[in-house]
């Protein structure tokens, strides 16, 4: 099969920050010709994120820029130049799609809306990645990642122990609502476009795309109209079989034994017959004073012993039993390096590619 299906594909990317730049980075790490473009000025901004001292030292855009944009070609133009507009318009001819991240209404003021794009090229996919959509109450409004995630109920969700909000390091908005939304929208696009020669607009709230993703909390919604706070639900604490436990070192380790079979292979490889039925699926209160209690024993099992010593416990136990890594541990596991997860540039820094992979 062929390792780059999109080759031959014409992108005009016109995004900045991360969901957009994203998007185009998976389009181009299945082989499509993505041509970033810049303003002439500051360009992304991206560029100036995460400066380290060596970035600076060599005059050279951030990690945080080149990870998401390094491959793709890069054209800086000035779209309010008469001439760089229409150096712009000849490009838009021979391309497939465009991609752009600004607010509802920056490019009619340009002179480059989707109507104007569409006509001059019908068979182009146009695509605005937005934090509230091309049209609606909030179209206008400024939006970062922590805006979705606080008014989609993710961000309720993420809490301490004292349900204190935490915010997470990792942009979901703007990576699943946003970036991978509008990837698999301007596919979908492309196919029709390919098969009809009609393009269209892909409208992707990044907003809109996390909400449609907020798909555990909806179900206490729908049964009791309320959303359940920490250790009161399946997945956020209120069994033991499902849960975070401290070693005695201070490490942590995720438990998933969600199925029966995992908690028993758990409860066998911890010499702790006793608990082994007593688990969610064979009734079991969610949440309840049982749950509670015996997340408790199993924590206080688990804080007995340091990370070798459980990770030796656990290495063939089936159970769904891992350490909680770092991102510098994770680049250096095995499952990593086999999946070939990274590509090492000319300067020897390491780069995590794409997850997706065709045979």
């Amino acid at each position: 099969m062929n390792t780059h299906p999109l080759k031959g594909m014409k992108v005009l990317d016109l995004t900045r920050l991360l969901p957009g730049p994203l998007c185009t980075w998976h389009l181009a790490s299945m082989g499509a010709d993505v041509l970033k473009i810049e303003d002439k000025e500051s360009g992304d901004y991206a560029r100036q994120f995460f400066l380290s001292s060596e970035n600076i030292k060599n005059n050279e855009p951030s990690v945080f820029y080149t990870a998401i944009n390094h491959n793709k070609r890069n054209l800086k133009l000035n779209l309010k130049d008469e001439s760089d507009k229409k150096q712009f318009l000849e490009l838009v001819q021979s391309a497939d799609l465009l991609v752009e991240s600004f607010r509802p209404g920056v490019m009619q003021k340009l002179g480059l809306g989707h109507d104007i794009l569409l006509g001059i090229k019908p068979s182009l996919v146009y695509c605005a990645i937005t934090g509230y959509g091309m049209d609606g109450p909030y179209k206008d409004m400024a939006c970062h990642d922590i805006n979705s995630l606080a008014l989609t109920g993710v961000l309720d969700q993420f809490r301490d122990f004292d349900a204190r909000p935490i915010m997470p390091n990792f942009q979901i908005a703007d990576l699943l609502g946003g970036g991978v939304c509008a990837a698999m929208g301007c596919l979908a696009a492309l196919w029709k476009a390919q098969r009809t020669g009609i393009g269209g607009v892909v409208d992707m709230s990044m907003t809109d795309g996390l909400l449609a993703h907020n798909l555990t909390a909806q179900v206490s919604v729908h049964d009791s109209s309320n959303t359940k706070m920490p250790f009161e639900d399946l997945l956020n604490g209120g069994v033991p079989c499902y849960n975070l436990y401290q070693t005695q070192d201070s490490a942590w380790f995720a438990l998933g034994a969600l199925e029966l079979k995992f908690w028993q292979n758990f409860c066998a490889a911890v010499n702790k017959p006793d608990w082994s039925q007593q688990h969610w699926s064979l009734g079991q209160e969610v949440g309840g004073s049982d749950s509670l209690r015996l997340r408790d024993e199993v924590q206080k099992l688990m804080g007995t012993k340091n990370k070798d010593h459980w990770l030796s416990v656990f290495k063939d136990a089936d159970c769904c039993m891992t350490p909680v890594l770092s991102l510098a541990e994770s680049m250096q596991l095995p499952l990593f390096q086999a999946r070939k997860m990274f590509s090492i540039d000319e300067q020897g820094k390491s780069w995590i590619k794409s997850p997706i992979k065709f045979k």
